[in-house]
């Protein structure tokens, strides 16, 4: 499929983020169970999936035929961020065949010295064909995301860095506005969409798509919002 072609396939739609991490109840390491979830997505009509680790995107690839936005999630000292952060992650993802590269674009410190717009640059100099979706936590790094040759932007780190952690609760709504009107590339929206109306609103507002995980393939956290919720009901 062509860049355009990946595009106006999930305009409109959720992409189901399907990943499992370390110390999560459906990690292991011998084995993956990601791709059953792929297939559980796909059948509810699922044009696209994110996940992390070679294993998982080779899998789903196999598993469902469906395009993937890949990433490596690896912790490196010096680096405050995990996703996607050296080139050994991007080439992985290349070799794996995901069809999106996702890259942490945040303004977090790098201990290559590098800003994330000339990390992008010395990546599309290596993979002149490659699709990258930045993933940001605010309007400035998505701008110079897309100025550095990102061609799609993600509200995804919102939440999580040092200038955006009292970001919680509701999806970042203004970000995502922002974003749309600032910038000409697909934006999107992911991060704290928790129910489909949420989801709805965000496409609503301009976003190309919604990435939806942590509400739909991660039972852990899901158990947990349900139980935070009744945490102090007294019959």
């Amino acid at each position: 499929m062509t860049k355009q072609e990946l595009f106006d396939l999930i305009r409109g739609t959720i992409v189901v983020s399907c990943q499992a991490t370390p110390g999560e109840p459906l990690y292991m390491k011998d084995q993956s169970i990601m791709y059953l979830m792929a297939r559980a997505a796909k059948q509810a009509g699922a044009k696209m999936i994110r996940t992390s680790s070679v294993r998982d995107i080779v899998e789903i690839k196999e598993e469902t035929g469906l395009p993937v936005i890949g990433l490596i999630k690896r912790e490196y000292p010096g680096y405050t961020g995990r996703i996607t952060m050296t080139m050994r992650e991007v080439d992985e993802c290349m070799e794996a065949m995901a069809d999106i590269v996702s890259i942490d674009c945040t303004f977090n410190e790098r201990a290559d010295g590098l800003t994330p717009g000339e990390f992008l640059r010395q990546v599309k100099a290596k993979y002149p064909n490659i699709i990258i979706m930045a993933d940001c936590a605010t309007l400035e790094e998505a701008v110079a995301a897309y100025e550095a040759g990102a061609d799609l932007v993600g509200s995804t780190m919102n939440g999580y860095t040092p200038q955006t952690r009292d970001c919680k609760g509701d999806p970042n709504y203004e970000l995502v506005r922002q974003m749309v009107a600032a910038l000409p590339c697909p934006v999107i929206a992911e991060g704290r969409v928790h129910t489909p109306e949420q989801a709805r609103k965000m496409l609503e507002i301009g976003a190309w798509a919604v990435v939806v995980g942590g509400a739909i393939t991660r039972p852990l956290e899901i158990a947990n919002r349900f139980m935070a919720a009744v945490k102090d009901f007294k019959a």
